[in-house]
């Protein structure tokens, strides 16, 4: 089952989360992850507000949780790292019936 990579973001330091943005793109797609959306337009109704939503789908829960403990994905982190306040779920997709 494909999995749902969702990160809720408040970039506090835009110049180091560009960095940081520039590498994680190549780490995220280099584990089959396919951005569905990135930083558009969107609606809050619950929850803690966070400017920038992002979500990218996988190919699998598995291959969502490689991505973000890989070497490459960690790099990149380094630079979100006090860059910005970050909530990040990986969700399996439910197959429709």
């Amino acid at each position: 089952m494909t999995a749902l990579w969702i990160a809720h973001v408040d970039v506090t330091d835009a110049e180091a989360y560009g960095r940081y943005a520039k590498l994680a793109g190549p780490a995220i797609a280099a584990h089959g992850g396919v951005f569905l959306s990135r930083a558009g337009r969107y609606i809050q109704l619950e929850g803690n507000d966070r400017a920038r939503n992002v979500v990218a789908r996988f190919p699998s829960l598995e291959a969502a949780e490689a991505c973000y403990r890989s070497d490459e994905y960690q790099a990149a982190l380094e630079h979100a790292r006090g860059a910005a306040k970050r909530d990040l779920v990986i969700v399996e997709e439910t197959a429709e019936s």
